[in-house]
């Protein structure tokens, strides 16, 4: 999820509240918190909607003991939140959510999660895309840090009622015929708002991210070096192309204006992960049957897609761990899926029937279960580097800095490589 990013993340905490059993031979308690009578007290941590908040409920009741708090917040202070607890020793949530573009920055600090395969996750590996797994593991393939939720493969999410409204066809393969390529899509949007006088985008950014993620290599090689001239420098074009043809109504992601304009209109179309449709029905409930899916231009790429992990300070490691694989079982995948949209990490699951036969009433009974399988199974994602997550939100601040105003779009280019570099070191 994200992007969220990120799919593009959300965050849980879980303590127990007995008192402390400290286990000699790895230094770690089995149960801890604060209270009697057996009782648990998780917290998980994490961004966006990762369909916990029905998954507590029905974990809670399973588990009467178990109390589940569920700490969400934004996207980037999530991350940096996390690096201050680990650094400091203390504070850190049961369960903590970590972004695909942050996961390389933590698998470096191995040492401060629980390793997973100690706890008997070895035997899911073969569940997941291959890919997925090695993400968070570590480069000796000795610690696994983290199990995969999610994958982010791309599609792009429009107003069928404002096209309409625009002239513009509503029918997914027409729309999708429009824009092959990046260019054809910044003409349609240009074309969409003379005629509306409403923007076409969310926002200079979101074309970013997607544009990056469907190019070979993104911020940084797999030697851990910065290549702004490679994908980057295609990607910050075309947003920097977006932004000067006056297609972008400049809304951050997450944000209160931004979630205001899925409702008010201010904007027809965004690049759309599988993580991305719980949000737009959450946000915007009343425009259900107003939005459909179509192909995103360039074909292909991934944006976002989320790993949960267990910090090795917490008090509730076991209980910690009971619950995290709970989550990540089929049952509970396909519910995720089917109410918040995110697209499991384990393909076994894109041939059953759940996934392959569900169709998203809100988008226009969008074939969902068709459309995002299709594009993860093809994917080859890149290398993401321990500092891509922090290089990625330098060079998102340019472009703000364009659409704002602030910055000229002609020197907006030399002005990222100066803030990627200084987030590379």
């Amino acid at each position: 999820m994200r992007r969220s990013t990120p799919r593009w993340l959300r965050v849980a905490a879980v303590g127990l509240t007995v008192g402390s059993l400290v286990v000699a031979c790895s230094g770690r308690s089995t149960q801890g918190g604060s209270g009697g009578d057996g009782d648990v007290n998780l917290t998980i941590s994490f961004w966006g909607d990762f369909g916990l908040q029905e998954l507590k409920a029905k974990y809670e009741a399973e588990h009467t003991n178990v109390k589940i708090a569920l700490n969400s917040g934004e996207f980037n202070a999530q991350h940096e939140d996390l690096q201050k607890k680990l650094i400091a020793g203390s504070g850190a949530p049961d369960i903590a959510a970590i972004d695909e573009g942050f996961i390389v920055q933590f698998r470096s600090q191995a040492d401060k999660f629980v390793n997973l395969l100690d706890q008997g996750a070895g035997k899911y590996e073969s569940n997941y895309l291959p890919w997925k797994w090695q993400q968070s593991l570590s480069p000796d393939g000795n610690t696994q840090i983290g199990l995969g939720t999610d994958v982010g493969g791309l599609a792009m999410c429009y107003r069928t009622d404002l096209f309409e409204a625009a002239g513009l066809p509503t029918e997914r393969d027409e729309v999708s015929a429009l824009w092959p390529t990046w260019d054809d899509f910044i003409r349609v949007g240009q074309d969409y708002t003379a005629k509306s006088k409403k923007k076409f985008i969310d926002n200079g950014t979101n074309l970013f991210n997607p544009v990056l993620g469907q190019q070979p290599v993104g911020f940084y090689n797999p030697e851990e070096q910065l290549q702004m001239e490679g994908g980057p420098r295609v990607a910050f074009d075309y947003a920097v192309k977006a932004v000067d043809a006056g297609i972008s109504a400049n809304l951050t992601s997450f944000q209160a204006d931004w979630d205001k304009g899925f409702t008010s209109g201010a904007f027809a179309v965004l690049a759309c992960p599988a993580w991305m449709l719980g949000h737009i029905q959450n946000t915007a409930p009343g425009t259900k049957g107003k939005w459909d899916i179509a192909a995103v231009p360039g074909g292909g790429g991934n944006w976002g897609g989320s790993f949960l992990t267990v910090p090795k300070q917490g008090k509730n490691v076991d209980e910690a761990y009971k619950f995290l694989e709970w989550l990540i079982q089929p049952e509970q995948q396909i519910e995720v899926f089917k109410t918040v949209g995110n697209l499991p990490s384990q393909p076994g699951l894109y041939t059953d029937p759940a996934i392959t036969e569900f169709k998203n009433e809100f988008f226009s009974s969008a074939p969902v279960g068709q459309i995002f399988p299709k594009m993860a199974q093809a994917l080859t994602p890149q290398y993401l580097g321990r500092k891509h997550g922090p290089t990625r939100v330098a060079v998102e601040n340019v472009i703000n800095r364009v659409q704002n105003g602030t910055l000229k779009s002609d020197a907006a280019w030399a002005e990222a490589i100066k803030e990627a570099e200084k987030a590379s070191k």
